[in-house]
């Protein structure tokens, strides 16, 4: 009756490091939650990036513990998705969030002037996390052929960074709207709605793309699959061109000012490395459409 929960399934590798990821990212949510207001920085900004934190941690907690339970039981081959697209989507993902939100928890959230041990804690919790997500990801990627999908190839990897990039800079433009509140800055507030624009737009078709690869749709669209992407790629290239030109013009125009330009620093660079995503995808892209073109 029970002859498929086996030891091998909760010794292998991949076991062993979604189980080092559900703890540790248990023991980071958990100490957030644990912390004092006290012990944070003040100001509704934070609050909400703190939440936003919280929402990254506790998502991926979740979907690993589903991952991990599944895996174990063997009831992958009754869900109508592409198993081995899955798993690897939601580790590098979560490698991804997870990371940033490491880097960013502590620099924007913990107060500078009075450092307690409990968020320290949960910041290096939080970087375990990320090391572990990164480790499964690293795992599922060398696996053999048959076994990992096309989101563990180099061109399905760059499309979970495009994802991540679409995320955080949603995010961001979030703390920046509301930073502009009550602020007679017009056009400074109609840049930020347009580069809004411009991360809604790519964040969709990633995730288009991500749903048809998961779905095993790509032999029902109604445009060849390859020619999609090298569409998308072009169209995010192109937007976070200009993204990138007005994230630019902010940093210069806080700096002119003697602002602080902290935030659209932050933008500005995780715009600039969803641009290199979007730029090495659509190489990848073209070299696909060129490849089949002379076969």
């Amino acid at each position: 009756m029970f002859s498929w929960l086996e030891a091998r399934d909760l010794t292998s590798p991949l076991s062993l490091v979604r189980m080092w990821a559900l703890l540790s990212g248990c023991l980071t949510f958990s100490l957030v939650a644990s912390l004092d207001e006290s012990e944070l920085a003040s100001g509704d900004q934070m609050h909400s990036f703190k939440i936003f934190c919280m929402f990254t941690w506790c998502l991926f907690f979740l979907l690993t513990l589903l991952i991990h339970v599944v895996n174990i039981i063997q009831f992958h081959s009754l869900i109508p998705i592409s198993w081995k697209n899955l798993t690897v989507t939601v580790a590098a993902l979560a490698a991804l969030m997870t990371l940033s939100a490491s880097v960013r928890f502590p620099v924007a959230v913990m107060r500078h002037d009075n450092i307690q041990p409990c968020p320290v804690a949960a910041a290096v919790a939080s970087c375990l996390t990320s090391v572990a997500y990164a480790s499964e990801a690293y795992l599922i990627r060398n696996q053999a052929q048959d076994q990992r999908g096309y989101m563990a190839s180099v061109p399905g990897l760059l499309k979970v960074l495009q994802l991540w990039g679409g995320c955080e800079m949603m995010a961001l433009v979030a703390e920046h709207v509301h930073s502009y509140s009550g602020n007679s800055d017009g056009e400074g507030l109609v840049q930020l709605w347009v580069s809004g624009t411009f991360y809604v737009v790519c964040l969709l078709m990633s995730l288009v793309t991500v749903v048809v690869v998961l779905g095993d749709c790509a032999g029902r669209c109604l445009v060849p699959f390859d020619r999609l992407l090298a569409s998308f790629s072009l169209i995010g290239v192109l937007l976070y061109v200009v993204a990138n030109i007005l994230c630019f013009a902010r940093v210069l125009e806080k700096h002119h000012m003697g602002g602080r330009a902290r935030p659209q620093i932050t933008e500005t660079m995780i715009a600039s490395i969803t641009l290199l995503g979007y730029t090495v995808d659509l190489a990848f892209a073209i070299k696909l459409l060129r490849d089949r073109s002379q076969a």
